[in-house]
């Protein structure tokens, strides 16, 4: 039998020239992969470190993608031959690894197996899903207001709260600096947070991280005190459609499974599961 091989990229080029075909395959399933190399190349400052970029191939089939951009988490692809775990982790045998996020199941596997490896116990930190829209639905009661593009002036508001999603969605897993974030959307440069206005603004959605026919929506917030009120349904159907009607096929998003409220509205808008991901942090046993 040909045996498992892993292959490392310096650069993005490169990684999606071997890599593109397989992850294309499942878009969907693959559009946080695509999100991150798509950043890569229109924001590189934006990277502290070098990032891993590595296929495991049976002979010149690639059957598991991984990329890494420290100091975040880990991230793998649909596993097409289980082997591929156990070979991955010995090849990284003495990296850092903060966490991982794949697909469930598969992470769980590789979390074990990284835990063996090095000692450090694994936490499972996050249930997500994986959803992907082609066409929205017009809220069945559209929320007051409108959307528009941040810019500059909403600086100091969008550090502010997404300072505040990173604490209540993310349990501050985020290691970047909000001021940065805000920043970055603020430039642009294949990204837009978009914020929702009722007199006052009162919710924000980003949309970034472009794959081939895509793009993902996120982050979403909407204060405590603007919550109930279908302003967070509203402003990503709206900035859904923008992205569609801008010649996109499909938008992707992803919500904590725990979360019944943000998985009923986003699928009342058009978006349907796709995949559900696990995302383990490794802690000193």
């Amino acid at each position: 039998m040909t045996r498992l091989t892993v292959e490392r990229y310096t650069g993005v080029d490169a990684f999606l020239a071997t890599a593109g075909s397989f992850l294309a395959a499942r878009e969907a399933e693959h559009n946080l992969i695509f999100g991150i190399c798509s950043n890569l190349r229109t924001a590189p400052e934006a990277f502290v470190m070098p990032p891993l970029l590595a296929t495991v191939k049976r002979g010149p089939t690639v059957v598991l993608v991984v990329v890494m951009t420290p100091p975040w988490n880990l991230v793998f692809s649909e596993v097409d031959d289980p082997g591929a775990l156990p070979v991955l982790g010995e090849h990284l045998q003495g990296l850092e690894l903060p966490g991982v996020i794949g697909p469930s199941g598969h992470a769980t596997a590789f979390a074990e197996l990284w835990s063996k490896r090095t000692g450090l116990r694994p936490r499972l930190a996050m249930r997500e899903r994986i959803f992907r829209l082609t066409t929205v639905r017009k809220p069945a009661h559209p929320a007051q207001g409108s959307m528009r593009a941040a810019s500059g002036g909403d600086r100091d508001l969008l550090a502010r709260w997404l300072g505040d999603f990173s604490r209540e969605a993310l349990d501050d897993l985020d290691p970047t600096d909000p001021v940065e974030a805000a920043d970055r959307w603020i430039a642009g440069r294949g990204r837009t947070m978009y914020l929702w206005e009722n007199r006052e603004i009162v919710s924000l959605c980003g949309a970034g991280g472009e794959t081939p026919n895509g793009i993902r929506i996120g982050p979403v917030y909407t204060p405590p005190r603007f919550r109930g009120r279908g302003y967070a349904g509203s402003c990503v159907g709206a900035a859904s459609a923008l992205q569609l009607d801008a010649g996109r096929r499909f938008c992707f998003l992803f919500t904590d499974i725990t979360n019944p409220t943000s998985n009923h509205i986003y699928q009342e808008i058009g978006y349907e599961p796709i995949r559900d991901v696990e995302e383990f942090r490794f802690d000193r046993a």
